[in-house]
């Protein structure tokens, strides 16, 4: 049994070259995901865990995010985007279809 629902990993990772995710403003959104979820009272054990992760291989698709137990990967562009995967998958279990890669 998991000790959190969801755990969410947002690719922090700088390349020296190529396009990277952390140029994307990635260390910002793992900030405001986690920022967010605590104000919620979701950041908890038994709820959601936001953690950074290395290169999760995928820099041609923006900057990602992972959600498990699910495996369900996201893009993003602003606060909103970020703002509607707490809504709609953390908080009532919808996957986000336009933001799925």
């Amino acid at each position: 049994m998991s000790c959190f629902k969801y755990h969410v990993f947002v690719c922090t990772n700088k390349r020296e070259e190529g396009s990277c995710c952390a140029d994307l403003g990635a260390e910002n959104a793992r900030s405001y995901l986690k920022k967010r979820c605590k104000e919620l009272g979701i950041h908890r054990k038994g709820q959601v865990r936001i953690n950074n992760a290395g290169c999760l291989d995928r820099c041609d698709q923006g900057p990602v995010v992972v959600i498990y137990p699910e495996g369900t990967w996201y893009t993003y562009i602003d606060r909103e985007d970020l703002d509607e995967i707490i809504t709609c998958h953390l908080q009532q279990g919808r996957i986000v279809e336009r933001l799925k890669i």
